[in-house]
């Protein structure tokens, strides 16, 4: 693995300062940041050194900062998840604990979201949670609610199904935030208790097992990083290298369930559930980075492409099958049974960015682009105060409203729901939106790399020595105007790099250099290599007429239809844009002519709706092609929405993929 920073030389872990924070890969003394690898391509830019300042993600996290953070607060307290750690501290969580194995994590990561967030207020409310867990943790570090005290399951026991190690990776991950962006405190000791407590009984000699759930090893990696202890490196390694030989039992959805069926290395794509796969995906790409292990890395790279090229919806989107929150098959991508859960989202886009860190290859920010914009945009409401759990391409009934005052069962509405039994979802996209500067932008030996487009300003420090300040304007992704602004820069020569969107290719994206010259680039990077002057301008101009998107033939359930996508947005059909009485499933569109832009970020298609009786009637569905339903005179035209945006305007059926007219099959 090739390491290009002048500052690292060849150190793995390095501790510097007081407070565990690592210097090392980072020209500041503080990273701020999610992911803080020592090596790889590129160095991430983190929360000190790039600051979302307007658009469409700027309004994303101030919902997420003034009401989703509140929000899940206040539900936790409600079904008494936080109150679980009163329970234990006060010896009556035998009788009173609330909610699932796993509902821990959920309070960790709402703390994790509160650390990366930066306000006063959410720091006020991590101190508050946490003198509330601190009290349940065991003198040599368990910490746990549901397992553990008299009346419970012992300790491990139930390593498949309990979670117990998968938790103890988010209350991790929570005290690296805590580390990084506030300074060591209650919650970061809390969490390094832990940390030792699972190296000393998991450790060699200890237990030889690993979690049903992946998750501790990426954040025993992160720990590592932020303290500069290798023994968390170690463990994580272990985890990684332990998975794949049969340590947990089989169960009713067979090994691969929980990746236990295949050793990390061997693995040919990514399978069982979802969430599991892209975690532990994730934890092996951390572990390949910091122990320069170039065959593991190789090896998540090439699962990563093939569940990209074969196991990956539309939106980015991962996760055909409901009964066990998995992939399925190869092109088995049914748009109506699309679970694509959200938490599967977050962690598509956390493994991206590794491997956008590890390679510099930016068909990693190109998935990252789409899984954000298209399904972890498309969770929260517009009031940031209810989500989807699960993310369909294909509703066909309107649903009911889920009751405000009453957690939802997972994946059952049409309509997003305040809360849900299983709540991962909600506090995984807080995390997410507080932490989402730290994925726009990276430096390497060179210069600056932007990955993700937003309102934005960017300072930092040039390995090459220098102060760079950037400011970036951008339309997107309603408009394709992009221009970086140069605000401070060294003098000397340094390189401005831009991602050129994958789904740019077939059109003319124009790069103008400060000196007013133009030309065209294609998907992949554009770079300005020069001696930049404060006032100095590039502009990006990508292609953003809306255009039709054709499946693969092999993915059966979507044959014959055809999708829409705009920049990096896929649309949809929302029955409240068509006709009085009009559904989504009687809409036929004509990709003979191209999508046209409509009012208020819509898109046009040429198209019409199959009149309701003209349907045909039988008492056996199938029969020759001549009877086919004669379209209506009245509709000329189909509105499609921002897919992210579908259901905020009440109950409504919806579609993604629309049949083309028969004719058009030939």
């Amino acid at each position: 693995m090739k390491d290009n920073r002048d500052n690292q030389g060849n150190q793995t872990i390095q501790r510097n300062g007081e407070n565990g924070e690592s210097a090392v890969g980072s020209t500041a003394a503080s990273p701020v940041l999610p992911v803080a690898p020592t090596r790889g391509r590129l160095r991430p830019l983190g929360l000190h050194e790039v600051r979302i300042t307007g658009g469409f993600w700027a309004r994303r996290r101030h919902i997420n900062t003034t009401a989703t953070l509140g929000h899940c607060h206040d539900w936790m307290e409600r079904v008494g998840w936080i109150g679980n750690f009163r329970a234990a501290a006060e010896g009556r969580i035998q009788q009173d604990r609330q909610g699932r194995e796993f509902a821990d994590s959920d309070v960790y990561k709402l703390l994790e979201a509160m650390a990366w967030d930066g306000g006063v207020d959410a720091g006020t409310a991590l101190d508050l949670i946490t003198d509330v867990i601190a009290p349940a943790q065991e003198p040599d570090g368990y910490l746990n609610t549901a397992f553990g005290r008299p009346g419970q399951q012992p300790r491990y026991s139930d390593l498949e199904w309990g979670h117990e190690l998968y938790c103890y990776g988010h209350l991790i991950q929570a005290g690296v935030a805590q580390i990084r962006a506030r300074g060591e405190g209650e919650l970061a000791k809390i969490a390094r208790r832990a940390a030792d407590h699972v190296c000393a009984t998991f450790g060699p000699g200890g237990i030889e097992g690993v979690c049903g759930h992946p998750e501790i090893e990426m954040a025993l990696v992160e720990l590592a990083r932020a303290t500069g202890e290798q023994h968390y490196l170690d463990q994580a390694a272990l985890f990684v290298d332990r998975r794949g030989h049969g340590t947990l039992a089989d169960d009713e959805f067979g090994r691969a369930y929980y990746q236990d069926d295949i050793p990390v290395r061997e693995a040919p794509v990514l399978r069982g559930h979802a969430v599991r796969a892209l975690y532990l995906a994730s934890g092996a790409v951390d572990v390949a980075v910091e122990n320069g292990d170039d065959a593991l890395l190789a090896a998540v790279v090439r699962q990563w492409e093939t569940t990209v090229a074969r196991r990956t919806y539309l939106t980015g989107g991962m996760g055909s099958h409901h009964r066990d929150e998995s992939f399925g098959d190869d092109f088995v991508l049914p748009p109506d049974r699309a679970y694509a859960e959200t938490c599967a989202g977050v962690a598509s886009v956390m493994l991206s960015w590794r491997l956008l860190l590890a390679t510099g290859e930016p068909r990693f920010a190109d998935l990252a682009e789409r899984t954000l914009f298209n399904l972890v945009a498309a969770s929260p409401s517009e009031d940031g105060r209810s989500f989807f759990y699960a993310n369909t391409l294909h509703r066909r009934r309107r649903g009911t409203v889920p009751p405000t005052d009453a957690a939802s069962p997972r994946a059952e509405s049409s309509l997003r729901a305040p809360w849900f039994a299983v709540s991962c979802c909600p506090t995984n996209v807080a995390r997410t939106l507080a932490a989402l500067p730290a994925y726009l932008a990276t430096a390497d030996d060179h210069g600056i790399q932007v990955h993700q487009y937003a309102d934005a300003e960017i300072t930092t420090t040039l390995a090459s020595g220098g102060a760079v300040a950037l400011r970036i304007r951008t339309d997107y992704p309603s408009g394709g105007q992009l221009t970086v602004r140069i605000a401070r820069t060294p003098d000397h020569p340094w390189t401005l790099s831009l991602r050129v969107p994958a789904w740019t290719e077939g059109a003319t994206t124009w790069l103008v250099e400060p000196d007013g010259s133009r030309r065209t680039v294609a998907p992949g990077t554009a770079t300005v290599t020069r001696r930049f002057r404060p006032g100095d301008e590039v502009r990006l101009e990508l292609p953003m007429a809306p255009r039709w998107i054709a499946p693969d033939p092999r993915i059966d359930a979507i044959r014959g239809t055809a999708a829409v996508q705009r920049g990096p947005l896929v649309y949809c059909a929302e029955s409240v844009d068509l006709p009085e009485g009009g559904e989504v499933d009687a809409v036929r569109v004509d990709t003979s002519a191209e999508p046209v832009d409509g009012p208020d970020a819509t898109v046009v298609v040429p198209g019409d709706l199959t009149a309701p009786d003209e349907l045909p009637e039988s008492t056996w569905p199938y029969g020759p092609p001549d009877r086919a339903a004669t379209p209506s005179a009245e509709s000329t035209g189909i509105v499609l929405v921002p897919y992210h945006s579908w259901a905020n305007r009440g109950p409504s059926t919806m579609r993604v993929w629309l049949p083309t007219r028969p004719e058009e099959r030939g």
